[in-house]
């Protein structure tokens, strides 16, 4: 008989439609709703993405069945089968409801992993804790996975992305050599950096394996998607590392959002929207990599680190 190992899949999560957007974005603030000129700009955003299209949600739930079907193909063990639960961190089904189901369905040992390769107190970490509160109370043994921000099949998903548009620049005119790559993340808090919070140099180690692997010399990094928060965030702003570039007569420049795997608002709002619309205001021609989404090598990157961290508790 099959023993089966629950997957405890996590993300940020997304509104489903227009109407959910006031209660997804008063989660996030802890209870407080927008006000209404927040709201109205809010949904102005998720309507500028292709007519409100909400495509992370449906993005998740490929990348979550995706996985399932790569764990089960790649695993070598006929005696376990892997069941893959979607848990949210802002949205239905809460991180909560996917420990809930898993202990539902008779599921005693499971494993946890967050839709983000590098690890953040702040983020990931709190995922994790609570995954972890629920999974006690539940009486689940469950085990975590913090960071992956260096295997090989991520790096590789990653430099064939970035070399591909590099080739689209060479199309179009540009040499290689002068077009600067930015790699980017979601922007967190000033504070993680005297906690000894590792996220930005993990970050900095994938932008450095990526560009290397890519054979890339002129590359920097830059944040982006900042909360509107009277504390300092980690910075500069992708909107204000254009105009420097601007100034330094860069014309071609490639962004590589490497914090983020899948399409959704920071990606097709800040970045396609948002910064393309400061790109034409500099005369300058500006591209991204293609998001991960459900890209094989991606799902086989989690399910390595998956397989064999169940193989360690076994």
């Amino acid at each position: 008989m099959k023993q089966t190992v629950g997957v405890l899949v996590m993300s940020y999560g997304t509104p489903e439609s227009l109407d959910q957007v006031e209660a997804y974005y008063t989660h996030i603030r802890r209870g407080s709703a927008p006000s209404a000129e927040q709201l109205k700009e809010l949904k102005d955003r998720y309507e500028a993405i292709v007519g409100g299209v909400f495509p992370l949600r449906e993005n998740t739930d490929r990348q979550v069945h995706s996985l399932q079907e790569t764990l089960n193909r790649e695993n070598r063990n006929p005696d376990v089968e892997f069941v893959c639960y979607q848990g949210l961190k802002h949205a239905r089904p809460f991180i909560e409801d996917g420990i809930g189901q898993m202990a539902a369905d008779g599921i005693k040992q499971a494993i946890g992993i967050v839709l983000a390769p590098h690890y953040s107190s702040m983020s990931v970490g709190g995922y994790i804790k609570r995954a972890q509160e629920k999974a006690v109370e539940l009486g689940l043994n469950m085990a975590f996975i913090e960071s992956y921000h260096l295997h090989p099949k991520l790096i590789k998903a990653l430099v064939q992305r970035v070399s591909a548009k590099l080739d689209l620049f060479e199309e179009a005119g540009a040499h290689r050599d002068s077009v600067r790559v930015l790699f980017s993340a979601h922007s967190l808090p000033e504070r993680i950096l005297s906690a000894g919070d590792p996220y930005v140099d993990q970050l900095m180690e994938t932008s450095r394996v990526v560009a290397e692997r890519a054979g890339i010399s002129s590359w920097q990094f830059t944040w982006q998607s900042a909360g509107r928060t009277a504390e300092p965030w980690l910075g500069p702003d992708i909107l204000e590392t254009l105009h420097t570039l601007s100034e330094e007569q860069v014309e071609d420049v490639l962004v590589a959002p490497v914090g983020f795997v899948s399409d959704h608002l920071e990606v097709l709002y800040d970045l396609d929207i948002e910064a393309q619309a400061v790109a034409r205001e500099l005369d300058m021609r500006l591209m991204r990599i293609d998001s991960l989404n459900s890209d094989p090598l991606y799902m086989e990157t989690l399910s390595d680190i998956i397989i064999d961290k169940w193989k360690q508790l076994n």
